[in-house]
């Protein structure tokens, strides 16, 4: 990706899987599991804390499975 991955929390990368039909399946400790199907996505919940650029870069590309959303024309933004 040529531009920078977006700055997320933990709270507006949930709202990013809710809004594509993912549920919380699960918590343990600090780490939030969400599933829809086959797919998962564990999240570190820390309140007020940014997310690293990995653990973003495959909320994006769990969302991209479920088409939810686009990697490669689409802009985060448009999930909101």
């Amino acid at each position: 990706m040529s531009e920078s991955t977006p700055r997320l929390t933990a709270k507006e990368a949930e709202n990013y899987l809710l809004r594509a039909g993912f549920d919380l399946a699960r918590q343990k400790g600090s780490h939030r599991i969400y599933r829809k199907g086959s797919l998962r996505m564990a999240l570190p919940w820390h309140t007020g804390k940014i997310l690293h650029p990995k653990i973003i870069n495959e909320l994006f590309e769990v969302l991209s499975e479920a088409g939810a959303f686009d990697k490669n024309t689409e802009n985060p933004e448009s999930l909101k």
